[in-house]
């Protein structure tokens, strides 16, 4: 789904090995996906992005085709300073020592905690459709819990959740789309077919489950380490205006508690603003990128 500017490439990094597809020409850009998706998710805001920039699209590690270390006692393989790092190391192969990066869902969660370890490496950072994930469990109460279940769901041990998941991974993934989207949303079918592809199998279902388990444990340790800390790269912050997150929180006040420099603001869709938004998010990350915001 991605036009012929683009090819695929496997990195080895030191703890996983990273598919990716790239394309294009110019300054580099990161994007990173969220759960329960790929890359694909950028299927029609890569390309267009590629006309000014050389766009990354990696799959995260136990995502896609990357590759699904067994998860550890600790979680820590999958935390999100060691996707972080992956992602790190994936800039290196193609020689950038500075970048852009985009990240929604759980990419975003990589994007700034790769923006806290490697500051140096960042120079602008986006999120996508995200609280904190300190601030969002120190916040919890029902509605958080109702709306955010799977976060509860997927950090149960002894493999609950990766059982019954996998007893019908199509149907649950398929539930995750329609849930989190606005209505009426609708997806690439193509796109739909990857997802449910990549995420059925026994360890992409154990590797996304390792991933919230993370999430909970060995992220919030790091998190409340840096929490000191604020982002010293500029920010954009955008959301779906028909979304959990835009009913929940004041997300601009509270990114400005992390960050020096903030910006953004909402898009006409849900959840998903890549598939349901694009041309919005197009807009957004040329404004944000070239410096003349547009959202």
């Amino acid at each position: 789904m991605f036009d012929n500017a683009f090819r695929s490439v496997d990195i080895v990094t030191s703890g996983a090995t990273i598919h990716c597809m790239h394309g294009g020409e110019g300054p580099p850009l990161l994007l990173l996906h969220g759960y329960p998706q790929t890359h694909m998710i950028w299927h029609e805001v890569a390309p267009a992005l590629a006309k000014d920039f050389h766009v990354i699209c990696p799959d995260l590690r136990g995502y896609g085709d990357s590759s699904k270390p067994p998860g550890e006692a600790d979680h820590a393989n999958y935390s999100k300073r060691a996707m972080a790092q992956d992602m790190v190391e994936v800039m290196s192969h193609f020689g950038y020592e500075q970048f852009a990066v985009a990240g929604h869902d759980r990419g975003a969660r990589v994007a700034h905690r790769m923006a806290l370890d490697h500051s140096q490496r960042v120079s602008a950072l986006c999120v996508m459709d995200i609280a904190p994930t300190l601030h969002m469990f120190d916040h919890t109460d029902q509605a958080f819990a109702t709306g955010y279940y799977h976060w509860f769901f997927l950090i149960q041990p002894g493999g609950l959740p990766e059982h019954m998941i996998g007893l019908d991974p199509d149907y649950y993934l398929g539930e995750k789309l329609k849930r989190w989207s606005a209505p009426g949303a609708e997806f690439s079918p193509r796109a739909v077919a990857e997802y449910c592809r990549c995420f059925g199998s026994a360890d992409a279902i154990h590797a996304s489950c390792e991933d919230y388990r993370a999430a909970a444990m060995i992220d919030l340790e790091h998190d409340r380490a840096d929490r000191p800390r604020k982002l010293e790269c500029p920010v954009l912050v955008l959301w779906g205006n028909k979304g959990f997150v835009h009913r929940t929180y004041d997300l601009l006040e509270v990114w400005r508690e992390y960050a020096q420099e903030v910006r953004g603001g909402a898009l006409n869709c849900g959840h998903f603003l890549p598939e349901e938004a694009p041309d919005e998010v197009i807009d957004a990350l040329n404004g944000f990128l070239s410096g003349k915001p547009k959202a």
